[in-house]
């Protein structure tokens, strides 16, 4: 294993692509409260991820204060970026977890410059602020704060039930800076999530959490994504999935069609393999050769099922691949600072913008280096 210590400021051919040389510490720790996981403590030079304007993505900037996740989702998309560490895209994914402690005093100073034009600021576009790692290293409070501090807008998507822990910081930020909270839930069948989605919390404990960030008053989004072809793409799944998401007092919905791209292909294939091998031709003929994206015709008859469905149960929202620019995730627009003012009852009582911006999701693109989207 090539993550060891390494000096101050001292050249090792042997390090992680990236780390060759580095200003603080490079530590790995086990520990037998996460019995499986190895987290690697690295000191990050920066925080703010710049997503160029041109790109698809409909947001410019991003913090990711891990690289891995322990949640395994098997169908990922940021599998592949643990190659770049010369570690595996599959249980390395799961179990090796790349933390930036000091991610957010790196943050804070990147907020102070005099070019920092207050961009919204998207977390969760990679790998989950609040998987387990946080319960131990807890980031996500010092990040939030730096931001709402600097007057910076964000928003969070999550699978994790963490999220709870910072609800009332959270709060008292979104009566500074628009705040905006997604949950992202994809499986409503029990036994399903857990084959696919291991180390993530259960989706009835992701709907408490919906629920609470609701009565904290947070306008939540839930990501009904990815919709898996065969498994959970049929009427009564998509019904079921929306009245829970509505009974938990969620706004919106974004959903969107399964990616499987090269990173993850392999992957899930396997799993697909072992789980449903009924399953796998049907998929090979959906995702053929490199075809990360499911085909045009799929997603309209998606389409077809899903926005029926998401008006029968009053909920606003869109396809993952309806979004402008500037539309990253419902509830926040970009480009401003505007605050949302919580009531005493934890209620969004007002913005000082003039028009409340349309629902919409995060694009995805294949990225270089980062890999920054949703799953």
């Amino acid at each position: 294993m090539r993550w060891q210590g390494q000096e101050l400021g001292v050249p090792d051919a042997a390090a992680l692509p990236g780390l060759e040389r580095i200003d603080g510490l490079v530590r790995t720790v086990t520990t037998p409260e996460f019995a499986g996981m190895t987290f690697h403590e690295v000191m990050c030079k920066s925080a703010l991820n710049h997503v160029p304007g041109a790109s698809a993505m409909p947001f410019d900037w991003t913090v990711n204060p891990y690289r891995g996740c322990s949640h395994a989702c098997v169908y990922c998309f940021a599998r592949g970026t643990h190659e770049y560490l010369d570690l595996d895209a599959g249980r390395d994914f799961d179990s090796q977890i790349v933390v930036k402690v000091n991610v957010a005093d790196v943050l804070r100073k990147e907020l102070r410059r005099g070019s920092w034009r207050h961009d919204p600021v998207m977390l969760g576009t990679n790998t989950d602020p609040y998987q387990r790692a946080e319960g131990r290293y807890r980031l996500m409070p010092e990040i939030v704060a730096a931001l709402t501090e600097s007057g910076t807008p964000f928003s969070i998507l999550t699978k994790g039930t963490l999220l709870r822990r910072d609800l009332p910081q959270l709060a008292e930020a979104a009566r500074e800076v628009p705040v905006s909270i997604a949950m992202s839930i994809a499986m409503f069948d029990d036994p399903l999530q857990r084959l696919i989605e291991p180390g993530a919390p259960s989706t009835a404990a992701r709907l408490e959490t919906v629920a609470a960030a609701a009565e904290a008053g947070f306008a939540v989004t839930v990501f009904l994504m990815p919709i898996a072809p065969h498994l959970s793409d049929s009427i009564p799944a998509i019904d079921d999935a929306l009245a829970r998401i509505r009974a938990a007092g969620a706004r919106r919905v974004v959903y969107g069609a399964l990616h499987l791209r090269p990173g993850v292909k392999p992957w899930f294939m396997q799993w697909l393999g072992r789980e449903h091998p009924e399953l796998v031709s049907s998929y090979l003929g959906l995702y053929p050769g490199a075809s990360a994206q499911a085909p045009k015709a799929y997603r309209a008859w998606l389409a077809k099922r899903v926005r029926p469905l998401m008006r029968v149960h009053g909920l606003d929202g869109r396809a993952e691949d309806d979004t402008p620019r500037g539309d990253a995730v419902p509830g926040l627009a970009a480009r401003t600072a505007s605050p949302v003012v919580i009531t005493s009852r934890g209620r969004a009582a007002a913005r000082a913008a003039t028009r409340e911006p349309s629902p919409g999701a995060v694009r995805p693109r294949p990225e270089a280096t980062a890999g920054d989207r949703l799953f």
